[in-house]
């Protein structure tokens, strides 16, 4: 089990709460689609994904970013027991959809990235220290059931 301290917490809250969801989704997927072309294979019916204009303007994907970033919101609301709170995304996403688990990694590294690019020097060593501790959560609870 994971331990938070309070500040840790409020520095998730705050920071999910000054950020625009389908924008920094879409810039998220986006930047995972291109930076890491493989992960394009799960998305095979979203059409057009030949280059990263045509990833950057896909509506199917900006769509999925928002719906992944809004995701978050449930491990925000269960930060105590974030793997009991994704047991089915993490079912779907190994049983159906046969996600590569590291592809989570990759899509929090993703959005690191966006978040310091649209935080600039507001996004310190401490709030990424924090966002990466909480992602890492996220990415071991959505991957628990492939163990």
């Amino acid at each position: 089990m994971v331990e938070w301290t309070d500040k840790e917490r409020a520095t998730i809250q705050d920071l999910f709460s000054k950020i625009d969801y389908d924008a920094v989704g879409q810039a998220t997927l986006c930047r995972c689609l291109i930076v890491y072309p493989w992960t394009q294979r799960y998305f095979a019916k979203f059409g057009n994904l030949y280059n990263a204009a045509a990833i950057m303007g896909n509506a199917d994907v900006a769509k999925h970013g928002s719906i992944i970033l809004h995701g978050l919101d449930r491990a925000m609301k269960n930060m105590d027991n974030i793997k009991a709170a994704y047991t089915d995304l993490s079912t779907l996403h190994s049983e159906t959809l046969h996600v590569d688990p590291d592809n989570f990694r990759l899509l929090s590294d993703c959005l690191a990235i966006v978040l310091a690019a649209r935080m600039g020097k507001n996004f310190t060593p401490e709030i990424q220290a924090t966002i990466q501790k909480f992602m890492a959560v996220v990415v071991s609870a959505l991957g628990r059931q492939y163990h």
